[in-house]
Parts: C-alpha cells; sequence; structure tokens
C-alpha cells in the first residue's frame, strides 16, 4: 500500500509539477520579470504631479502634447523605459530568466507537488478506508478541494505578491497562512464527509475562522509595481494554480484507482 502510495505521488505529483511550470513560463513569467524591473528602479510607475499653474524656466520647454493627453508630470527620462499614455513608464516586455533560474523554478514546482501529491493520496487511502470510492470526478473534487485549502482561502487575506510589495512581519502571516489552511482543510473535510447538521455547521465556521480573525496586515498600502500589474499576478498565479491541482486530482486518482489515463 505504501509503495503504491509512494509512486502515484511522485508520478502524478512530477507531472503535475511540469505543467505547472509550464503555465508560470507562459503566463507568469514575463509578469514577475517585468514587476523585478519595476523593483531595481530599471522602470517607474509614476511621480508626483507638479501644482497646477506651474512656470517653466527659461530654456525648458513644455511637451504640450502630453499635456494634452493627460501625461504632464510624469517622468519621461526613465533608464531603459518610456511613458506610455496611461503614464506607465515601460522599455519592453522583458524576455524569459536565465537558464539556472528556469531549471530551478520547474524543479521547484515538481517537488512541491509531489508533496502536494502525497497529501492527496494520503486523503484518497483514509477516504477508502471509511468505504469512499475514489474516482476521477472526486479525484478533480479533492484537488481543488487542495487548491482552495493551500492557496484560494490563503490568497483572501495573503494574495500572492509581486517582488518589492511590502507586507505584515513573516511570522505573523505564518501563522496564519497554517491557520487557514488547517481550518479550510478541516471545514471542507467536515461539509463533504460529516454526517448531520451539527457537523456541517462546525465545518462553515471553520472555514470562516481565519477571515474572521483576520490576515496581518502592512502598516500601509504601498509599492513600487503599478497596482494593475499585481492585480494580473495575482489572478494569473490562482488561476495557474488552480488548473495544476485540478489536474493533479484527476491524474492521481486515475493512477490511485489502476485505470488507464
Amino acid at each position: 500500500m505504501f509503495k503504491r502510495m509512494f509512486v502515484s505521488a511522485v508520478v502524478a505529483g512530477g507531472v503535475a509539477g511540469f505543467l505547472a511550470a509550464a503555465l508560470h513560463f507562459a503566463f507568469l513569467q514575463d509578469r514577475l520579470l517585468l514587476a523585478e524591473q519595476y523593483e531595481s528602479g530599471a522602470l517607474i510607475h509614476f511621480q508626483a504631479a507638479p501644482a497646477m499653474g506651474h512656470d517653466h524656466a527659461a530654456g525648458e520647454s513644455a511637451d504640450h502634447d502630453d499635456a494634452a493627453n493627460g501625461e504632464a508630470g510624469h517622468d519621461h527620462s526613465t533608464p531603459q523605459g518610456a511613458v506610455d499614455g496611461d503614464g506607465h513608464s515601460h522599455s519592453h516586455e522583458p524576455s524569459g530568466g536565465s537558464l539556472g533560474r528556469n531549471g530551478l523554478t520547474v524543479m521547484f514546482d515538481v517537488l512541491v507537488y509531489v508533496g502536494f501529491a502525497m497529501l492527496l493520496i494520503a486523503g484518497f487511502g483514509a477516504a477508502e478506508a471509511t468505504g469512499r470510492r475514489i474516482g476521477a470526478l472526486e479525484g478533480i473534487l479533492w484537488g481543488l478541494g487542495g487548491f482552495a485549502a493551500i492557496q484560494l482561502a490563503p490568497a483572501m487575506g495573503l494574495a500572492p505578491e509581486l517582488p518589492g510589495t511590502p507586507a505584515a512581519a513573516l511570522g505573523a502571516r505564518q501563522v496564519w497562512w497554517w491557520m487557514t489552511v488547517l481550518c479550510t482543510a478541516g471545514g471542507l473535510g467536515l461539509l463533504a464527509y460529516g454526517r448531520g447538521m451539527a457537523l456541517a455547521a462546525a465545518g462553515v465556521a471553520l472555514l470562516a475562522l481565519p477571515h474572521l480573525i483576520g490576515a496581518p496586515e502592512a502598516d500601509g498600502y504601498a509599492g513600487v509595481a503599478p497596482p494593475e500589474l499585481a492585480a494580473e499576478f495575482a489572478a494569473r498565479a490562482l488561476g495557474i494554480g488552480a488548473i495544476a491541482w485540478a489536474f493533479l486530482g484527476w491524474f492521481a486518482s486515475r493512477l490511485w484507482s489502476d485505470k488507464p489515463a
């Protein structure tokens, strides 16, 4: 039994990890590299606009075209970049990272999803021990449950962050993250497998508890990258996680039930 669980977890987690890495390179890598340019100062999001009625000194010309387009007060001498019509400074879309960095990304994703697969397949074994059958549909639901517990629910308080984003103290964030993961997993388990209204109510209470307590917050909102980029990064990161977890649950369930993929 243990060998079957271990082999299934390694195979399913490895394949899901490669899928997650491929999605990362396709949809997230360029956003991450662009954010790092803002963090390093190679790109600048905006600067404070001057007061109305500002007089230009002798020898200094005003850019009337920019003023007409609402761009006055933005830095047009940003290193490696220029300001476009929305007031954001861009040079070009960053190219992919180095080979070593990309290799570490793939290795990290594979190792992480192998660990996720071990947790998932251990859950399969516990469910089957109570007489529950794990098929392809159940596997997908288990995978989405894992995504909800480990990524989605914590992101409601601690969203995926770009480099250079201020955050609360690391220890407090780790404590809240673990509490949220455990409460969400426990709540979903009670809702899915509990019998009676009392257990269902306990499951709902567990789901709500960490969010009623609230995640630790930084002293204020700040950051060097545009908020639009931060929102896009968070949405893509969660989307990739949902796809990879659903695939992991489906593939692990097929291996677990010894059915052909």
